[in-house]
């Protein structure tokens, strides 16, 4: 069976970045792309809803090493 290509790695609630791009590079990816999605709390204020931001979830976009 073919491997695939690309792979798509989370930077873990209690892990830095720098650990994160270890953990790629020893898996035997490069990582091409680096996404941010924030993650939002919703806040009743003034009987209206608003959301705010509370965290962000890190990933990286990854390519097999050839």
């Amino acid at each position: 069976m073919k491997q695939s290509n690309k792979k798509t790695f989370e930077v873990g609630e209690n892990e830095s970045i720098d650990s994160c791009l270890d953990r790629i590079r020893k898996e035997g990816y490069m990582p091409i792309k680096r996404i941010e999605k924030p993650i939002f709390k919703e806040v009743i204020q003034d009987g209206k809803s608003v959301y705010e931001p509370i965290s962000r979830k890190i990933l990286f976009e990854t390519k097999k090493i050839e």
